[in-house]
């Protein structure tokens, strides 16, 4: 005879830990995104083990891969709704993601002029023992003009 966890497997129904490993979502962040409602909660076993199925898998993998695109939670709860609604039109979701991928440009244009930054302010500083250092007169405010 199977034991229960052989059973539920069998049954396509994964432990909290199984469907983790699954997805590559952790079990921690699971159970964040059914706080916030990413996730639908699961059925518990009767000694309360949440227990999900090939399609909890596949939308945990589906929400991996968006947050590992950069997108935000909100974003991605749109994306969930636009994936689940067979009858959405492709631009909604072509709007989304290059509306993503500037905000994503802005943020690297940002954070490239913050690196240039760092550096020239490096190259003044001397790395010796002296006490003057532009980084932290910049930092001071001293930078400012």
């Amino acid at each position: 005879m199977k034991h229960a966890a052989g059973r539920r497997a069998d049954e396509g129904l994964y432990s909290i830990g199984e469907a983790a490993a699954r997805s590559g979502v952790s079990a921690k962040m699971i159970r964040h995104y059914e706080d916030i409602g990413l996730v639908p909660p699961p059925p518990r076993t009767a000694a309360g083990y949440r227990l999900y199925g090939e399609a909890d898998v596949h939308r945990l993998r589906f929400i991996n891969r968006a947050r590992s695109l950069g997108f935000g939670m909100n974003q991605v709860q749109v994306l969930l709704a636009l994936w689940s609604d067979r009858s959405r039109a492709s631009a909604d979701v072509r709007q989304l993601a290059l509306q993503h991928a500037a905000e994503l440009g802005e943020r690297i244009a940002r954070m490239q002029a913050m690196q240039r930054t760092l550096e020239e302010l490096a190259s003044r500083c001397h790395g010796d023992d002296r006490p003057e250092c532009p980084i932290l007169d910049d930092l001071e405010g001293g930078g400012r003009d």
